[in-house]
């Protein structure tokens, strides 16, 4: 799909979303925890320039959702962003990816 301009002249915005169910093996306290997120969701907006919140499992030591967002106008290159946020996660040592879901509107 290509990007339109709408009748003000301004391209159609897309918001892309990743949701990622993580699981944490070494964490023993909701602090540790909040260590190892503090530092997945710096990298994400540093180097993807995206918004990342803890938005599920905030209350299990183990467990945590996150939500990642992007906007852009070519739903492609969302695509793409959200899939390298999602390889950069999986990357980090300390948690692996139980589950995610990526959505580009």
């Amino acid at each position: 799909m290509s990007s339109r301009k709408s009748r003000d002249g301004f391209r159609e915005m897309r918001v892309g979303t990743l949701e990622v169910d993580l699981h944490l093996p070494a964490s023993d306290s909701l602090k540790a925890k909040r260590s190892i997120l503090n530092h997945v969701k710096d990298r994400v907006r540093s180097r993807f320039n995206a918004a990342v919140a803890e938005v599920g499992s905030q209350d299990l030591w183990q467990r945590a959702s996150l939500g990642v967002a992007v906007v852009g106008a070519e739903p492609v290159l969302l695509e793409r962003v959200l899939r390298d946020v999602l390889a950069a996660i999986e990357r980090e040592d300390r948690l692996a990816v139980l589950d995610y879901h990526i959505q580009v509107d």
